[in-house]
């Protein structure tokens, strides 16, 4: 690393540059890897710099939680461009994002959710990690206007849906079903949702 690449660190990059690094540690040998002090030498700073952005470990974690979380709600929104109104286009589409999210950041996924389930977890975190289930709960009130959703609360009706979308990208994210399977088990998992969600 040159000196203008270091002291641009020092400039505001190094906290982004500190957490692409993590990312790709923990996508690449787990949370245990992590180590500020390895990161800080992996990016040519000093072993303090990275303590101006992250007191410890813990707040790199919760960093890390948090842009996952943005990310994940990111992905989603794209998933809803240039796909029809019915509900079935756009829960196919939020569906198949969330999977392809979940098995392309399998160990990010699940650092996102143990974060998120911590108890000391910051109100940013919390936040953030609510937006996909709003986001999905605003798909399920625009199906109910439409008469496409049965009627009912949102969060009961949302509840069967985000457990079953979660499970199944959870079992594709861990490996446990074969490729193979993927595509039209994925298929499936709609199918079964949008038959929870039809109208009674």
């Amino acid at each position: 690393m040159t000196p203008t690449q270091t002291r641009r660190y020092h400039h505001g990059d190094l906290r982004a540059a500190l957490l692409t690094r993590a990312e790709e540690t923990l996508q690449e040998k787990g949370p245990g890897a992590l180590s500020l002090r390895e990161l800080a030498r992996n990016l040519g700073v000093s072993h303090a710099a990275p303590s101006r952005h992250f007191k410890d470990k813990q707040a790199l974690l919760d960093a890390l939680a948090v842009a996952g979380f943005d990310r994940l709600a990111e992905t989603l929104t794209a998933s809803q461009e240039d796909v029809g109104e019915t509900f079935a286009e756009r829960v196919a589409a939020i569906a198949r994002a969330y999977v392809n999210f979940a098995t392309a950041n399998a160990e990010l996924l699940d650092l996102m959710y143990a974060k998120k389930h911590d108890p000391t977890a910051s109100e940013t975190l919390v936040a953030a990690s609510q937006r996909w289930g709003e986001q999905v709960l605003g798909l399920i009130a625009h199906g109910q206007h439409r008469n496409e959703v049965r009627k009912g609360p949102l969060e009961r009706v949302g509840l069967p849906l985000f457990a079953t979308l979660h499970g199944f990208a959870s079992l594709a994210s861990s490996g446990v079903l074969p490729a193979e399977t993927l595509e039209h088990g994925l298929d499936d998992v709609i199918e079964h949702m949008l038959r929870g969600c039809a109208p009674e």
